[in-house]
């Protein structure tokens, strides 16, 4: 996900979209964990949508 595509949101989005990327996160966790993911990548990908949303957020609090 580009950040110039978060950028468009509005918080609520955000927070949307950041509580669906950590379920997802916990989904591959686990999958992980039982030997059933293939795509180890994905982890990765995952856990730098969630540090970009978690800044954007950051950034919409304190232009407030």
């Amino acid at each position: 996900m580009k950040s110039s595509e978060l950028r468009a949101k509005d918080e609520a989005q955000l927070t949307k979209e950041l509580e669906d990327l950590l379920k997802a996160q916990f989904s591959l966790r686990m999958q992980k964990a039982t030997q059933q993911l293939t795509n180890t990548s994905q982890l990765r990908k995952v856990r730098r949508d969630i540090a970009r949303v978690r800044t954007l957020l950051g950034e919409k609090a304190v232009a407030k």
